[in-house]
């Protein structure tokens, strides 16, 4: 059996000139159902039809039931049936740049091995949880391509600037913003020497590492083997089902903010107890609502007050997860205080909020009575997070927030 390159072109499917405006949506799992079904008000051609289809049923609508996962596969066919997207004729790669105020950062869209990611050259760097695959991985079947890129950073090779810089000197294909003013601007890889150039230097990467869409790539590779096992002795190893929907940027480029987290409950204690048994690791001190300014510092907000919290102390240090300020918090506060063991099944004891939401929202999800205290993070360093991929480690859950976002309808990828 043929295998694809690391890094290879894909056919990819793609609002027509003078539509992306009206396609492009934020990624599925950054948004709540009435933020989604706010968001698609007005625009029939709003990708999330494809990527929440439950936003077309009513509010009692089961979201995981077999007409939802149907109705997006519609979407997006009629999508391509109007002549919303289209299909492009031969594989090509993509220049997609992002801007969000100062920073920029520009990488290269295509198709990411499957067989890559199997054999870990391709790198996690945390766990996921089988239902959100299978969700994916439904949806994906049911649309007959992925529509959801994840996000992958590689380390600098040679050859991948230079076809940039040559490329951007054209006129972009797109150039749209999305609902947070961040500019999104694509521009198309066809020429064959161009393409090849780029298949040669990603061959030439030790590895690629998944930033953001884990949940993408297992559902991914999870169709992989459903397409492998259902055509059996027609599979190449070549067809587009054998690639997951990537963009992939240089590690140096991209930018981590916090992810933090907010807790229902306080484990039967009451706030003062609470904070009496933080001492033991932390130095604790009144503070305003700002984010912490260095490794090893949190910021708490409890009883609509805000604290600042400092280890004493660094436990697991040398070791790369476990000297994680995510992790500190996750031994420290969430398993020997309030006896969460395992974020992935607290019971809806915590919640995680993107630091681009900023501490209005913390203070809102407490103030409410929703949860009861939030705790904000330093951002995980691009350094640890390569440092952690590279032992083939794995973070706490909801570990690193990158920012800016891709959006999803742009550049899908189908199946066959």
């Amino acid at each position: 059996m043929n295998k694809l390159p690391l890094f290879s072109p894909i056919y990819g499917i793609r609002p027509v000139k003078g539509r992306a405006e009206d396609v492009i949506a934020p990624p599925y799992d950054v948004l709540d159902l009435p933020e989604a079904r706010e968001l698609v008000k007005g625009k029939p051609w709003s990708f999330l039809h494809v990527s929440r289809p439950e936003v077309d049923f009513p509010e009692d609508v089961d979201i995981y039931s077999e007409k939802v996962y149907a109705r997006g596969g519609e979407n997006f066919r009629r999508m391509l049936n109007k002549k919303i997207l289209f299909r492009e004729e031969k594989p090509c790669f993509y220049i997609y740049r992002l801007q969000s105020g100062e920073h920029v950062q520009t990488g290269i869209a295509g198709g990411a091995s499957i067989e890559g990611y199997n054999s870990g050259r391709i790198k996690k760097h945390e766990f996921t949880h089988p239902a959100k695959e299978t969700d994916r991985s439904r949806q994906i079947r049911s649309a007959r391509a992925q529509t959801g890129p994840c996000l992958l950073a590689y380390k600098r090779v040679d050859g991948i600037n230079s076809v940039i810089k040559e490329k951007m000197k054209e006129e972009p294909e797109y150039s749209v913003k999305d609902r947070d003013g961040v500019l999104h601007t694509i521009w198309v890889l066809s020429n064959n020497e161009d393409i090849e150039t780029i298949i040669n230097a990603f061959e030439k990467c030790n590895a690629l590492y998944i930033c953001d869409g884990h949940h993408r790539a297992a559902a991914a590779a999870g169709v992989c083997k459903f397409m492998m096992q259902r055509r059996r002795i027609l599979h190449s190893g070549k067809e587009p089902y054998n690639q997951c929907l990537a963009v992939a940027y240089p590690a140096d480029e991209l930018k981590i903010i916090g992810y933090n987290r907010v807790v229902r409950d306080l484990n039967g204690m009451r706030p003062e107890v609470f904070i009496e048994k933080l001492l033991a690791d932390f130095e604790v001190s009144a503070g305003g609502a700002v984010a912490p300014a260095a490794k090893g510092e949190f910021t708490m907000y409890l009883e609509g007050k805000w604290y600042k919290l400092k280890q004493r102390r660094a436990p697991g240090y040398g070791d790369p997860v476990l000297s994680l300020d995510v992790s500190v918090l996750s031994n420290l506060i969430f398993g020997k205080l309030l006896g969460i063991e395992d974020l992935r099944i607290s019971g809806g004891r915590v919640d995680f909020v993107g630091g681009a939401r900023g501490l209005e929202e913390l203070e809102k999800r407490v103030n409410c009575g929703e949860m009861r205290a939030a705790f904000v993070l330093y951002p995980v360093s691009m350094k640890e997070f390569l440092e952690v991929a590279d032992a083939a480690r794995f973070m706490p859950p909801k570990s690193t927030w990158f920012e800016p976002k891709l959006v999803d309808g742009l550049i899908s990828n189908p199946l066959m």
